[in-house]
């Protein structure tokens, strides 16, 4: 447990001493290469930062969601952005439900590899035709000797060019089947057999140095004792990862707005044109403090999420606003910076491009800003359901 705000900040340091060990140039050649950035990787393993929310008795820290924002925010903001912050992210409350629901025996096999870097493990969630509607998901685990054959397919799997571990949410019952739309969901924590599995690298905007895919099963084996807590109970083990998620994405976002922020503003004051810098003109000046503003004000609303969470209460507002403001901001500074860069901010040799394709995966998940909107109107506000 974290028991003052120097706790906290010496959590920050130590990141930050990680973090500095990988510049730009690092950074600018695993985006150009399309290349996983596993030395960043071991660096916070050996570190002990893939660990933090861990239990201790399996080697963590055993901390919240305050003490693992603190390390995102830390990670995303010293030049790696999205690809730094993916590349560790999932450790952070991803394997929730093995955490929390496993056997004793199962928490004793994996948890202490995953605190090491040893496993590496991707998240199989969302799927090409369900999307954000969870429950619509059509990957069908049926039983068989000794265990479980899946089929179906899952999208946007982060990793899963690189992990042996995947944490996977299948149907056991029908959608139809079942009394509720959240029952008949199962989670499985197993290898990831690319010899088995196809595994199809999606192309993209941004952060190219760690994978997106498709992944394909087809008739693919999952031995029993790799099942996760009741079989039919797997939508509600993801529910306690949701909010944390969403307060991670929230500061990682604010963080690379503010790696931008800092990069324009000291370009601002070395740029002279018409014979004094630019950032004398208030045309300059004015569009960098309001970013400052609501990134300041973003993390705010994050702090207060996390804290509650931490506390036990409820957070789910605040949890989601966080999102919201957070991927704003944070996509507003980038585009901000860029636009300060002026010709230059379309150069690789100044960054902020790349910050600005990272960043705006923030808005896009892990959750639509749309559906975000619709949960406060209805919750917050009393609204009816529009969906």
């Amino acid at each position: 447990m974290l028991d003052s705000q120097d706790d906290l900040q010496a959590l920050r340091d130590g990141v930050a001493a990680v973090c500095a060990r990988f510049g730009d140039d690092y950074w600018n050649a695993k985006d150009d290469a399309g290349e996983f950035p596993h030395e960043f990787h071991r660096a916070m393993a050996e570190g002990g930062w893939l660990g933090v929310t861990m239990p201790e008795e399996y080697g963590g820290a055993g901390l919240g969601v305050q003490a693992a924002a603190a390390v995102m925010h830390e990670v995303a903001r010293h030049g790696g952005g999205m690809a730094a912050a993916s590349s560790i992210h999932i450790n952070m409350f991803g394997p929730h439900p093995l955490v929390v629901h496993g056997t004793p025996e199962q928490k004793a096999e994996w948890t202490p590899r995953l605190v090491s870097g040893e496993d590496q493990v991707c998240f199989g969630v969302t799927e090409p035709d369900a999307g954000l509607d969870t429950t619509s998901i059509k990957t069908f685990a049926k039983k068989v000797d000794g265990g479980w054959s899946v089929t179906g397919r899952k999208i946007w799997t982060s990793t899963a060019q690189v992990a042996n571990k995947v944490l996977l949410l299948t149907r056991t019952t029908p959608k139809e089947d079942c009394r509720k739309p959240t029952d008949g969901i199962t989670v499985f924590y197993t290898d990831l057999d690319r010899t088995r599995a196809e595994v199809k690298k999606i192309p993209k905007h941004g952060r190219a140095a760690v994978d997106s895919n498709l992944v394909y099963y087809d008739d693919y084996f999952i031995p029993e004792h790799h099942l996760i807590g009741e079989v039919g109970r797997g939508f509600h083990y993801l529910l306690d990862s949701l909010n944390p998620e969403r307060v991670l994405v929230a500061v990682e976002a604010i963080a690379i707005g503010q790696d931008a922020l800092a990069r324009a503003a000291a370009y601002a004051r070395d740029r002279h044109v018409f014979g004094r810098p630019i950032g004398k003109n208030q045309g300059i000046q004015h569009p960098l403090a309001e970013c400052w503003a609501n990134l300041e004000a973003a993390m705010l609303m994050a702090e207060k999420a996390a804290a509650l969470y931490d506390a036990g209460r409820p957070c789910g507002a605040e949890a989601n606003a966080a999102k919201l403001l957070g991927a704003r901001a944070g996509h507003a500074a980038c585009q901000q910076a860029v636009l300060t860069h002026g010709g230059m901010g379309y150069a690789k040799e100044y960054v902020v491009e790349r910050l600005l394709r990272e960043v705006l995966v923030t808005r896009l998940a892990p959750v639509s800003e749309q559906l975000v909107l619709c949960f406060l109107a209805e919750r917050v506000l009393g609204l009816p359901k529009s969906y």
